[in-house]
């Protein structure tokens, strides 16, 4: 038996299958951090905190001539996003429908994407994580309402980087609104914007909900880890006559090994 429970769950082969589907849609366009930082497991759910390889002091201890050490570790988090299936949808797609009414699944799932981009990109101090905006060494440097201007700011973020030592490539992660713009936006003489900041970045440029204007970062490896114990995961929760309630849980936790490998680039104003 999981701790998932999804076994007592009132929902055939044929309704998971939807379920895992559609799920898996929704993370996959969501889950920005993935797409720019190192990726370290599934590591089990067992799996509780990253060991960091430092020590603080405890202080006097119980034993007059003996002192000690503590381990400092980053201890996983356990987010969890709930979501309810209509048992009426879930007959429908064992009858043969494709298009059951998963609408506050997809909810569900872009609320937990959305946690993890936060944890990344800005920090979830309640956690424990500071995030790559947070940890940065850099000053911010402001993207202007004129996005004509933006291969100016990046460009401006790559120099920081190299002149720290930092290589690429650079990855881009842009909050929607901003990324929104940046497609739509030419240059003079009809040069995409989008192709032009790739370019600089010899990187990608990734949509990312959480993230206020972008941040720039180094994608050479070993400056960033993402460490999952427990993957995303759909569990059983309860049931009654009408509705099916599931949730979304992973547990996870991130490193910064390298503050001066990301820069912020916040919207002016902002």
């Amino acid at each position: 038996m999981s701790h998932l429970l999804r076994e007592f769950a009132p929902i055939t082969e044929r309704g998971w299958e939807l379920i895992d589907d559609e799920a898996k849609r929704q993370l996959t366009v969501a889950l920005a951090a993935r797409k720019l930082v190192d990726f370290s497991g599934p590591h089990g759910w067992q799996h509780a905190a990253v060991n960091l390889g430092r020590t603080e002091a405890v202080g006097d201890g119980p034993v007059d001539g003996v002192d000690a050490v503590r381990r400092r570790v980053l201890a996983l988090v356990e987010p969890r996003s709930r979501f309810a299936v209509a048992r009426a949808e879930l007959a429908d797609a064992d009858r043969g429908a494709e298009d059951p009414d998963l609408d506050d699944l997809g909810a569900a799932a872009r609320r937990l994407a959305l946690i993890e981009n936060l944890a990344v990109f800005i920090g979830w101090e309640a956690a424990g994580i500071t995030g790559i905006a947070g940890a940065s060494p850099h000053a911010p440097i402001p993207l202007e309402d004129d996005l004509t201007r933006c291969p100016t700011h990046v460009a401006q973020a790559v120099e920081v980087l190299r002149g720290c030592g930092v290589g690429g490539p650079y990855g881009l992660a842009l909050g929607p609104e901003t990324h929104r713009r940046v497609v739509e936006t030419t240059e003079h003489g009809g040069y995409p914007l989008f192709e032009h900041l790739r370019h600089i970045l010899d990187g990608p440029l990734v949509w990312a909900p959480g993230v206020d204007g972008g941040v720039v970062v180094s994608m050479r490896g070993g400056d960033f880890e993402l460490v999952c114990g427990e993957d995303i995961a759909i569990g059983y929760e309860s049931h009654d006559a009408e509705a099916v309630q599931l949730y979304f849980v992973e547990s996870f936790t991130f490193h910064v090994a390298t503050p001066e490998a990301g820069i912020a680039l916040p919207t002016e104003g902002s």
